[in-house]
């Protein structure tokens, strides 16, 4: 199972557990418990892969100190190993926040019942306090779950960020460590090149010395 199959499958159990709660029967109580029954599997794989995932995660770190590239292989590896494990901290959120709501949906069941539902003797100015005073608490609940929605995504956004600035900053080091080790052979190159054109400028200059030579002086003349 991918890790993305089940996180769809945590999803599932989420809408299945909110239209569960939003049945109002006697056996409410009996189907909460069920479907708190349901997540104790998926939190058992989801401790299971993130062992496999440790475990494939020091067989690699033990593969990278064999090779040339030993930081470029441990990035690699530390970066397959974080983002399958965020995965698993998503999943292992979504569980807790359904069994959050779940609680949170109880409670207010409850207090649906022993304060909502108005008394035969409440006069109706009482009915539509109490009926008002359940709005408030429902509209409470929910804007708390949104705040908290809002605050996981931007904490995401941040993390996404710092992961994209860590990997430019790897990705400048890398170039840089790359530049590094080509200066000595450029160098080499650039004055190998010098001497070669000194030794072109000195022959053309013996040359031109060569040919430019004076004339040997006339023999004196016969007395």
């Amino acid at each position: 199972m991918t890790l993305r199959y089940s996180l769809a499958v945590v999803l599932t159990l989420a809408f299945g557990a909110g239209a569960a709660f939003a049945q109002s029967a006697p056996a409410g109580a009996q189907g909460a418990s069920a479907a708190q029954k349901n997540y104790q599997p998926e939190r058992d794989r989801i401790a299971a892969e993130r062992k496999a995932i440790e475990a494939r995660f020091q067989q690699e770190e033990a593969a990278c100190y064999q090779r040339f590239a030993v930081d470029n292989c441990l990035r690699d590896s530390r970066a397959r190993r974080r983002a399958q494990t965020d995965d698993l901290k998503r999943q292992e959120a979504a569980i807790n926040d359904i069994e959050r709501k779940r609680r949170g949906a109880e409670q207010l069941r409850r207090l649906d019942q022993k304060e909502a539902t108005p008394r035969l003797q409440d006069r109706p100015e009482q009915q539509e306090q109490a009926r008002q005073a359940q709005r408030d608490r429902e509209q409470r609940a929910a804007d708390h779950a949104q705040s908290r929605a809002n605050a996981a995504a931007q904490a995401q956004q941040r993390e996404q960020a710092f992961d994209n600035k860590q990997q430019r900053h790897d990705q400048d080091e890398a170039r840089a460590a790359g530049r590094a080790a080509q200066a000595p052979v450029q160098l080499d190159r650039y004055q190998r090149k010098q001497a070669a054109a000194e030794r072109r400028r000195a022959e053309r200059e013996r040359r031109n010395a060569s040919q430019t030579k004076p004339p040997a002086a006339p023999l004196p003349a016969a007395p």
